[in-house]
């Protein structure tokens, strides 16, 4: 298993995204390691992982929405009816990718991470947990997200908590297409955090 420096991978996320013109997903990306780094380590889990996932979740930004079918199948990616409906959800997949590609990241709990950062999935890691948290904390759009202070309220009982919370705002939102890795997901959070299977006292509320 290739072993890959987090303070390297800064360098060459850097050079990479700024010979795309894409710096402010630069900074996104090396916010959502740091912050997944942080999280990592109040819950246990390998800090350098969730950093190493952060930075390259988003690098396939480089692809505009309406190339992304085309790349993902040039790539030999399987798409479902969701993502050709809604080719934005496409990237995650494409990012791990171009992790294992171009990054030469070989480690599955992060391209799994990568994979999953926007949708989740039903059988999810603690990695892929918190690296979909510490994006939405970590938002790429300006000002500051309108979900953030609930879902830190539920961050205080469970990284799970936390997830469900924010993929219940999302439902509630009334979002384009529902993910079938979203909707597995919320599945299994419900179920973990009602019989309080996250290990720690159940949220109410959520």
């Amino acid at each position: 298993m290739t072993i890959v420096n987090s303070l390297a991978l800064r360098d060459d996320v850097y050079r990479f995204l700024e010979e795309h013109d894409h710096i402010k997903t630069y900074e996104h990306c090396i916010a959502v390691g740091d912050c997944a780094e942080k999280l990592a380590v109040n819950y246990n889990i390998n800090g350098e992982k969730a950093k190493i996932a952060g930075y390259l979740h988003d690098i396939s930004a480089i692809y505009p929405n309406n190339c992304r079918i085309t790349i993902a199948k040039e790539m030999g990616i399987e798409l479902n009816q969701e993502e050709l409906v809604f080719p934005m959800i496409i990237h995650q997949k494409i990012s791990k990718k171009m992790a294992e590609k171009i990054f030469d990241i070989t480690d599955n709990e992060i391209l799994s991470a990568i994979e999953c950062h926007t949708t989740l999935r039903g059988r999810y890691t603690q990695l892929d947990l918190v690296v979909f948290v510490a994006d939405k904390i970590s938002w790429d759009q300006d000002g500051i997200p309108p979900y953030l202070d609930s879902l830190l309220s539920a961050l205080e009982c469970s990284l799970e908590s936390a997830a469900l919370y924010y993929i219940k705002y999302l439902l509630d939102q009334g979002v384009k297409v529902v993910h079938p890795w979203l909707k597995e997901a919320h599945e299994s959070l419900s179920k973990a955090v009602s019989k309080g299977e996250d290990g720690r006292d159940i949220c109410q509320n959520l």
